[in-house]
């Protein structure tokens, strides 16, 4: 049976986070009544003229910066024809062949192997409506008509689903570290069309493409490529032919559908937007926006190991959400040991937000006010167990942990006279189990340990009650 060879080159749209569209002064903001943030430029009214938005080519090029892209100096928009419903002037403001960013890539890792996939183009331009379709009848929202999208167009450099997921989720990161987008995919703001062909083994030119069209979910990304791959292989392997077409996944049904046959570019009749100024971008204009370029993931990563002392992992997690690493690093500079303050947020922070659904920036215990507890912990004011006791109260009722401790009577007990007359009490009380131990049943420890914990409430300094009954036993 024959080998094929897959190719994957994936075009991502992503709004732009700015307050007004593109062109016009409407709202950007997600959830309003449909066609409220409309005006008769975004609804293409004869006689209005576009106005560019100078933060959305600020945001597409510092897109551009961080993925090491090169800015073209001259670039220029253009109109794509086209005649659906979704863009009521019957064209939409792109760029063709001068668009802002040409080249750069995205590094990911799969199965341990690392990767560079090249991205051709960085364009512009401005989304369309939203059509909605409903059992009897269909409607089309204007207020996304018109948002400031970028399109990151990759080279065909991927060759399984895995690794088109792993630069989704990169390129996402990234995208979220500098600001640019939300990249909210239940929001729309970050989409995906998927352009996936195979070949036989050995052969270079590349197969008859298709493309699979609004792709809203990384998951959906991986198993639309899975059947897809499939689907191409059965209908070669029994003799068929690939048609360049456009399809569309049914995730209900996991399976993709032919909407119709693909479009080249001459089909869109694209010409140079008379109503627009070509975008020049001087070379101190850009090295201003440069100065303002955050660290990378993988930089931030680096920095996590290399200034707190946490292992990759650990850095690995935190840095992986901005707003994750925001919270960890502010903790972190308010403690004297950063991995504790790491092992904090791991467990019983990102356990808490996932509990919850929320995101960290919804969290209801500052990151000074964790770093305070870290520190009451590592100081021996309180043990393990009460510490975990006080997050759960902050979590609940809010306040400074010290505060509690103190109100709550929570200080660990280390007076080793005090801690001694409890001991004595728990091996008095439960004799059998002393004898048990002086026999060589470890376990029989661990009970009595339990038991002056049970009768201190908790508060005896757990290290001091083990030393203290082994001691006592071993007499």
């Amino acid at each position: 049976m024959s080998a094929y060879r897959v190719t994957i080159g994936l075009e991502v749209h992503v709004q732009l986070k700015t307050k007004s569209k593109m062109f016009c002064s409407c709202s950007t903001d997600f959830g309003a009544p449909p066609n409220t943030h409309v005006c008769p430029v975004c609804l293409g009214y004869p006689g209005s003229l576009p106005v560019m938005n100078r933060e959305a080519i600020r945001l597409t090029v510092t897109s551009g910066l961080m993925l090491g892209c090169r800015i073209n100096p001259f670039s220029k928009f253009d109109r794509k024809n086209y005649f659906y419903p979704d863009m009521p002037k019957n064209y939409q403001i792109s760029q063709y062949d001068k668009p802002l960013c040409l080249g750069g890539g995205v590094d990911i890792e799969v199965d341990g192997k690392p990767r560079r996939i090249g991205i051709t183009r960085i364009h512009q331009e401005e989304d369309v409506a939203k059509n909605l379709h409903y059992a009897s009848w269909s409607g089309i929202d204007y207020n996304r008509a018109g948002v400031p999208l970028m399109e990151i167009v990759s080279e065909p450099d991927m060759e399984t689903p895995g690794e088109a997921f792993a630069y989704l989720l990169a390129l996402r990161q990234i995208l979220v570290y500098a600001g640019v987008s939300d990249c909210n995919l239940e929001e729309g703001n970050m989409r995906c069309d998927v352009n996936i062909s195979i070949r036989p083994e050995g052969q270079k030119e590349l197969g008859t493409k298709a493309e699979i069209k609004n792709m809203n979910t990384f998951k959906g990304v991986f198993a639309a490529l899975e059947y897809e791959i499939a689907r191409q292989t059965g209908v070669v392997r029994d003799g068929g032919k690939i048609i360049q077409e456009t399809r569309r996944w049914d995730a209900d049904l996991g399976q993709t559908f032919s909407m119709r046959t693909k479009e080249d570019a001459h089909d869109y009749r694209y010409f140079p937007e008379p109503d627009l100024m070509p975008v020049a971008l001087p070379e101190s204009l850009l090295a201003q926006w440069k100065a303002t370029l955050p660290e990378l993931p993988a930089q931030r990563r680096e920095r996590f190991v290399r200034e707190y002392g946490i292992p990759e992992y650990d850095a690995k997690v935190l840095a992986a959400e901005k707003a994750v690493g925001d919270y960890y690093e502010t903790a972190a500079k308010l403690s004297s040991n950063p991995k504790a303050v790491s092992n904090w947020v791991m467990t019983d922070v990102l356990r808490t937000l996932t509990g919850k659904a929320i995101p960290i920036t919804e969290f209801s215990i500052p990151p000074e006010a964790l770093a305070e507890l870290v520190g009451l912990a590592e100081s021996k004011a309180v043990n393990s167990n009460t510490a975990r006791d006080v997050f759960a109260i902050m979590l609940a009722d809010g306040g400074r942990a010290k505060d509690i401790v103190a109100a709550r009577g929570l200080a660990q007990v280390s007076d080793s006279a005090a801690i001694e007359k409890i001991v004595d009490q728990a091996i008095a009380e439960n004799a059998k189990s002393a004898e048990d131990y002086r026999k060589g049943k470890a376990a029989a420890l661990k009970f009595l340990v339990g038991q002056v914990m049970r009768l201190s409430k908790g508060k005896a300094n757990p290290a001091m009650v083990g030393e203290m009954m082994e001691r006592k036993l071993s007499n």
